[in-house]
């Protein structure tokens, strides 16, 4: 009898920002419990000691809980005007509200499961800010970012801003499991469409992004997939028996996409995992900042062209506009639509 070769490729410890594998490129968990809000919806607490413009500088007021970071905010949390080329940022979030601004036009305020997925292409410039609307309680932000490679011939693709509404994401429960399917498929359950010219969008890219929770017993199975995808899983909360193996968060598992996986909650609360899956794009990743190209002189390019057109411009009367408190959740694209959610 021939013995049974493990799903588990490769284990580690999660890091800050969290290591990603081909077509993945960087992933982040922020996870912030910001104080309640001020007039300007930033913090109605001192900055004084705070390391302004430092990303992952964490302070925690309490221990055992999450602190916040303004990031590169220097009254609102978040990142003020920055520019990308290259690649595509997925970001999903799970609690609180972003801002978002951008140099095609486009504008959206966004929270409570929606997603945004941005073609950065040619070169972008946004902004995403953290508004802190609740000036009676803390304002808890959680979310993922997520960048995802593009293949050479799609780096100069014009930018393309979506919105994935959470409404509309898919999500499968089954005893006791939540799997909210961001980009791909499982069984009968599909995402919605990538932007165009994503590398999701390639018939036999098979990327996707999922989150599972899982409740206390609950056990859900990862579904065998190409063994030419590298998979991995995220377990960011809670304890998981993967496969045989016992994991706690934070930890990551790199695991064989080809052999499906049972995944068993094994703690008293809720266990929580990302995963990230996709077949490799396997082209030369030269990267600099916010610039993801296939060679050092496309690079020195980017900046080139950055420099002398800021890509298009930036039509917003600061660097770091945030919208109306009153303002519910909403986009409005560049060619003028304007899409508002109700709640």
């Amino acid at each position: 009898m021939v013995a049974a070769v493990s799903a588990i490729l490769e284990t580690f410890p999660l890091g800050f920002p969290w290591a990603t594998m081909d077509p993945f490129l960087f992933c982040v968990h922020h996870d912030d419990n910001y104080p309640p809000g001020n007039d300007e919806l930033g913090p109605a607490a001192s900055l004084a000691g705070r390391d302004l413009g430092m990303d992952f500088t964490v302070r925690s007021e309490k221990p055992g809980e999450p602190g916040w970071r303004m990031y590169h905010g220097d009254k609102v949390p978040g990142f003020p005007g920055h520019p990308h080329r290259g690649f595509e940022t997925v970001t999903i979030v799970r609690r609180g509200l972003i801002d978002h601004s951008d140099s095609l036009g486009a504008a959206a305020r966004f929270g409570g499961g929606d997603v945004q997925w941005l073609t950065a292409g040619k070169g972008i410039v946004h902004s995403e800010m953290f508004p802190l609307l609740d000036k009676g309680a803390r304002n808890p932000l959680e979310l993922f970012q997520i960048w995802l490679n593009l293949p050479a011939a799609n780096k100069m693709v014009d930018p393309h801003f979506s919105m994935l509404w959470a409404k509309d994401i898919p999500v499968i429960r089954e005893g006791g499991a939540e799997v909210t399917v961001v980009a791909g498929s499982i069984a009968d359950s599909k995402a919605l469409p990538p932007p165009p010219k994503s590398w999701a969008s390639q018939a036999n890219a098979d990327v996707a992004i999922w989150t599972i929770k899982l409740a206390p017993g609950a056990t859900w199975t990862l579904p065998k997939t190409s063994d030419e995808s590298n998979r991995v899983l995220y377990v960011f909360a809670g304890a998981m028996r993967v496969e045989d193996r016992a994991i706690k968060s934070p930890t990551g598992v790199a695991l064989d996409a080809s052999q499906q996986v049972a995944l068993t909650n094994t703690g008293d609360g809720v266990a929580e995992a990302l995963v990230l899956q996709g077949r490799p794009i396997g082209e030369p990743v030269v990267q600099h900042g916010p610039f993801v190209m296939t060679t050092r002189q496309e690079i020195q390019q980017a900046f080139a062209d950055y420099q002398r057109t800021r890509f298009g411009g930036w039509p917003w009367p600061s660097e770091a506009p945030t919208h109306a408190r009153e303002e519910g959740r909403f986009a409005r694209h560049a060619d003028g639509r304007i899409e508002k959610v109700p709640g």
